[in-house]
């Protein structure tokens, strides 16, 4: 690696759009290195990671760029990527950083590449992309060991050549490095909330199966039944085939809901979240989880499945208070947090999520692209 104090780094993102995006922008907004960033409009996924590395390899040869290092993400097949600029590109370090994969990210069953068993193509590019890596970053240990640890599998249903012996080298360069947030922003929006006012729980993720939200909506259901008084904020951004219990329960909550749909300015976005108590994580799949840290912030409890990459939001000492089992411990924690909702508003949550914060890590961040390697673990 370069041992310079300030290098010229060409960030790829073929998919720049949501939690890609706002990474993005902050590393280049906080890095003391000079970020050159090409990217590609984040839409139609699978196609990016097919053609994306095409097109960001013309623009990058276009642009007569001469990079200290590459740092790509996940959605690239960084194997074409750098067989198309080796010109340029060889022998230049290159970083890899997921944000997913598609090794185990769950697919939706109605997707027709999964019925078609084309949906092996876009975790054998993340495959490769790493085979290929300098160096490979995730964004929590969870999602580093679920996706190394999936790859024996993966691999041995091909006929032959696995290659099995080769992921020592794979575990050997991959690291933890978490997804820096730019938290701060949330500070100025900051207001007391309401003396005495209901429980207010908090939806904030994408309006997606893999958030599980028909759990979600049966837990506010039973509250509703059982003739406690809360109220619900239900943000994030819906998509054209959005599941279908959106609309049920916008009408079975009706009388419950503050807040329904997107908050398109952040400003309002903001508030939102700092009015909310509880946020109740139902997720079957998460690598991370941006919007519920930002929630947490916000001073918004969280109850979070005790699984996936949400342990590690939470210190040892603290887990059994907001860590659960299963749906009957969660409802079971959501009716306690109705009854001492004053109790709630007191706790000091936005400590799990500011190490997060952009200008807590972005040291560590630029260190990153020297010599040597971070020695990390779970949080």
């Amino acid at each position: 690696m370069p041992d310079r104090s300030q290098l010229t780094i060409a960030l790829l993102e073929p998919f720049m759009t949501g939690s890609h995006q706002q990474w993005l922008e902050t590393v280049q907004k906080h890095s003391a290195h000079e970020i050159i960033p090409f990217t590609l409009p984040g839409r139609f996924w699978k196609w990016r990671m097919h053609g994306g590395a095409v097109e960001l390899a013309k623009r990058f040869l276009n642009s007569r760029c001469h990079p200290d290092i590459i740092l790509a993400t996940d959605m690239l097949d960084l194997t074409t990527f750098l067989a198309l600029t080796r010109e340029v590109t060889a022998g230049m370090p290159a970083l890899l950083y997921f944000h997913e994969n598609q090794l185990t990210y769950p697919w939706s069953a109605t997707d027709p590449d999964v019925r078609s068993g084309r949906d092996n193509h876009y975790a054998f590019i993340n495959y490769v992309s790493a085979l290929a890596a300098d160096r490979i970053l995730f964004n929590s240990a969870f999602h580093r060991d679920s996706f190394l640890g999936a790859l024996p599998v993966f691999l041995n249903q091909f006929p032959d050549y696995h290659r099995l012996a080769d992921l020592q080298e794979l575990h050997a360069k991959s690291e933890v490095f978490p997804l820096m947030l730019e938290l701060s922003r949330f500070d100025r929006f900051r207001e007391p909330k309401a003396p005495s006012s209901p429980c207010t729980f908090l939806w904030n993720h994408r309006w997606e199966y893999d958030k599980d939200p028909d759990t979600f909506f049966r837990l506010m259901y039973r509250l509703q039944d059982m003739g406690l008084d809360f109220r619900l904020i239900v943000l994030g951004e819906e998509f054209d085939q959005a599941p279908r219990v959106f609309g049920e329960a916008r009408q079975r909550l009706e009388s419950k809901v503050l807040h329904w749909g997107y908050a398109r300015e952040h400003g309002q976005y903001a508030r939102l979240l700092w009015r909310a108590d509880v946020i109740p994580v139902t997720s079957r799949q998460d690598f991370f989880g941006a919007s519920i840290m930002e929630a947490v912030y916000c001073d918004t409890m969280p109850l979070l499945p005790n699984r996936l990459a949400y342990p590690e939001h939470i210190p040892r000492k603290e887990r059994d208070a907001y860590l659960y089992a299963d749906d009957q411990e969660l409802s079971v924690k959501c009716e306690e947090a109705i009854h001492r909702v004053d109790e709630v508003r007191e706790g000091a949550y936005r400590e799990f999520a500011a190490r997060y914060d952009a200008r807590n890590l972005i040291g560590q961040f630029d260190s990153l692209f020297f010599s040597g390697r971070r020695n990390n673990s779970e949080a």
